[in-house]
């Protein structure tokens, strides 16, 4: 039996490892690929607290070393299934089958991609899921915003304290932004809009230089030269296993409260498979010592 179970090795799992390593709990975290999460698929850095600039999967490893160092288990192995009772919670990987007072689901999300395979090759080679984390990387550029929702238009304007021109492209006449965000919008200069347009396909060299738009009324392609691609078309949380063992919200994220506990009093969800998740590394390491100091405390309790 042990104290605490950590699903995920992301900056969110490792930051609550680490904590509860230093706290001498009996910890263990699964982690079914690399430490790190998708931290590692970002090249560069630059807004984690007192880290000018860091590489995503320096930082992973640095994060992963830095917990391991105080003594915590990390076990690779794909988690299959959960259980949850009222005294514990039970784990089932392919190997084995883990007991635990305490469960912290730290999984994720994976942004919802558009399906294409010049995405993935062009993937952190102007290609990106993030305005907060890559926009100074497109200084005076030209680029592509996919999408119609609220994420499309908050991190569109962001994106225009950098870029030349941002262009938000999307598949239908009917945006589904809050009204203010199309208003501020439509009065940015540097903001121009597609509609009834998709990406057919992402082209370029060791990085992006055009993209072939598809009209969807004319069904006419043309290819327009660009220099980053944002995709904000929503996000897929990792929270299958747990779908019928605590509240979620509609999009499949967890709801938790201030300590990071959900419904059910021995599982926690932090990071950004839990409702309300800005999706941030520095935010997901926090939400990971919340999870952890808030079950140390809890044990002491019990």
């Amino acid at each position: 039996m042990y104290d605490l179970i950590i699903l995920g090795g992301g900056v969110t799992g490792l930051a609550a490892g680490l904590y509860a390593a230093r706290g001498k709990i009996n910890a263990i975290l699964l982690e079914k690929n690399a430490p790190g999460g998708q931290v590692l698929l970002t090249d560069n850095i630059e807004n984690y607290p007192g880290i000018e600039h860091i590489e995503g999967f320096q930082l992973g490893t640095q994060m992963m070393n830095h917990a391991q160092k105080f003594g915590l288990k990390i076990q690779y192995e794909g988690v299959e299934e959960i259980n949850v009772f009222d005294d514990h919670v039970e784990v089932k990987t392919a190997k084995n089958t883990y007991n635990t007072k305490y469960l912290i689901a730290a999984t994720g999300s994976n942004p919802r991609t558009l399906n294409l395979p010049s995405e993935d090759k062009y993937r952190g080679k102007g290609v990106s899921y993030c305005a907060t984390c890559d926009g100074a990387f497109f200084k005076d550029k030209d680029v592509i915003v996919v999408g119609g929702g609220n994420s499309a238009f908050d991190e569109g304007i962001a994106l225009t304290k950098f870029a030349k021109k941002v262009t938000i492209v999307h598949r239908s006449e009917i945006f589904r932004a809050e009204k203010y965000l199309q208003d501020l919008a439509r009065k940015n200069p540097k903001m121009d809009f597609i509609l009834d347009t998709e990406i057919k396909e992402i082209k370029g060299d060791d990085k992006v230089k055009s993209v072939i738009l598809h009209n969807n009324k004319t069904n006419e392609d043309k290819e327009v030269p660009i220099d980053g691609v944002f995709v904000f078309i929503g996000y897929v949380p990792n929270s299958q296993l747990l779908n019928d063992k605590v509240e979620l919200t509609p999009a499949g994220e967890i709801i938790v409260d201030l300590n990071m506990q959900t419904s059910h009093k021995r599982v926690y969800a932090a990071g950004d498979i839990r409702a309300g998740a800005v999706k941030q590394v520095a935010a997901s390491s926090g939400d990971g010592v919340t999870a952890a100091i808030n079950i140390m405390k809890k044990l002491r309790e019990d």
